[in-house]
């Protein structure tokens, strides 16, 4: 019997899989794998909330190839090393994945494809987890779009994302060793994911289910209700959608066919933050440093200051003395999450208050969140900064108060993750009463935006 291995790698799902799809219509024997690659050089490390997820995501994959009838084989190593090995072991005949489009992740896949032919192995890749590969929408001019809107308008303009495929219905094949799930670490330890065990559901199955929830409740509103941290007004689809649990073609077509009246204003709002995903994408492949080096290479001559180590350990914590930052910075501690404002509304504090380098701040996400993405972490970060593509201007400075007081103005949101803010006299601006236990802010507000606003002038005129 002929056999294909399926590589899975950031599409941890059996629905709308088209490598797997094609594994199951060639009527093969298949074998389904995920291979650890923390061997590759240049390949990031997971943070540790990821890795969280990632065990969890692993174990539903597992649950669900086993209901189809084969088994989920984890190998650990260098990809260009296990998978070969794998395919010589199982004497497959093909092996399909999905494509990736970070630079190491590609040219590791260009070599494997063209060791397989060597070989005598048919390697085929397929679009899976972006509804438009990088190289596909480009400027009049042919080159890499730099703004949002015209990138997204040429999307929608150039084609309709591809209705999504169904699960294959049963799987033959073979039973190969595997590793232990268990022995690979990725759970912390000592164990602090309570937070998370509690918010989320990883797997294919929590996917569907968040967003069925979503366009059922929150989608009705979307527009305005997303901006308010204190409500369930967004989809929580992004560490789904990172680990590829759901695909973009899934989510939009449900969008779509939700679609009336009452909620096209909404809808069509939150298919723009599907775009922005892919904008990331399409920066990330054409700036393969994006998560490391200025988008904008007059911002390599940015004169950051460097702000005490006791500075950046309260951002960290959520104890900088502003409401809304120290909110933020705890519910991501605590769920692995942030609610998309806060975040804009952190960053900028990290970057334009404390002035420390965005990069500082990109590593610690990475590390706390579980929808840690290469693409918009590292975009969304530079966005903030002024170094990056469509970025905020540089006088763009968010103001936490002013943004806690509009966004969250009972204070609910403040005093659901800085619980100690519940006694104060004035929960925007604890300084202006008592807060006890809650601490002084770390810098002025007025002071600290002019420096930055002088440094970023400073910038501009050479």
């Amino acid at each position: 019997m002929a056999l294909t291995v399926v590589w899975f790698r950031d599409d941890l799902r059996i629905s709308d899989n088209p490598a797997l799809a094609a594994a199951a219509d060639s009527g093969d024997d298949v074998v389904a794998c995920y291979v650890l690659d923390d061997g590759t050089a240049g390949i990031r490390p997971l943070g540790g909330a990821s890795r969280w997820w990632l065990h969890h995501s692993l174990a539903a994959l597992a649950a669900s190839l086993d209901e189809l009838g084969i088994p989920l084989v984890l190998r650990r190593g260098a990809a260009e090393e296990v998978l070969p090995a794998l395919v010589r072991e199982a004497s497959a005949h093909a092996v399909v994945w999905n494509r990736r489009y970070g630079l190491v992740e590609r040219t590791t896949d260009s070599a494997l494809k063209a060791s397989f032919a060597d070989q005598g192995v048919q390697a085929t890749s397929y679009q899976a987890n972006l509804m438009y590969e990088p190289w596909e929408v480009t400027s009049g001019s042919g080159e890499a779009y730099k703004v949002f809107t015209p990138f997204w308008r040429a999307c929608l303009t150039f084609r309709t994302p591809r209705e999504p495929l169904p699960a294959p219905e049963s799987l033959h094949g073979p039973v190969l060793g595997s590793d232990d799930l268990d022995a690979w670490g990725l759970l912390p330890t000592p164990d602090w994911a309570q937070g998370l065990r509690e918010t989320w559901t990883p797997g294919e199955a929590g996917a569907h289910a968040r967003l069925d929830d979503f366009l059922e409740d929150a989608a009705h509103g979307y527009k305005d209700n997303r901006d308010r941290p204190a409500v369930q007004g967004t989809s929580r689809l992004s560490p789904h959608l990172r680990f590829g649990e759901i695909s973009p073609f899934e989510v939009w077509h449900a969008a779509q066919d939700r679609k009336d009246s009452s909620t096209a204003e909404d809808l069509r709002v939150f298919g723009a933050e599907l775009g922005w995903r892919e904008f990331s994408w399409q920066l990330l492949y054409f700036n393969p440093e994006l998560a490391t080096v200025n988008y904008r290479p007059e911002f390599n001559a940015f004169a950051w200051e460097s702000s005490t180590k006791a500075e950046l350990e309260a951002w960290q914590r959520g104890r900088t003395g502003y409401p809304l930052i120290d909110a933020g910075m705890r519910q991501m501690w605590e769920i692995g999450w942030m609610h998309n404002r806060v975040r804009m509304a952190t960053a900028s504090f990290l970057i334009k208050n404390l002035m420390i380098d965005w990069r500082v701040g990109e590593k610690w996400f990475w590390d706390c969140l579980v929808d840690a993405d290469a693409a918009s972490n590292a975009a969304s970060w530079q966005w903030v900064a002024g170094s990056g593509a469509d970025a905020s201007p540089y006088f763009r400075i968010f103001n936490p108060v002013l943004q806690s007081k509009k966004f969250d103005p009972e204070g609910a949101y403040l005093v659901r993750f800085v619980p100690e803010l519940a006694e104060a006299q004035n929960v925007h601006e604890p300084w202006k009463g008592t807060a006890p236990g809650y601490p002084d802010p770390v810098v002025d507000l007025k002071e600290s935006r002019q420096r930055a606003l002088s440094a970023y002038k400073a910038l501009s005129e050479g």
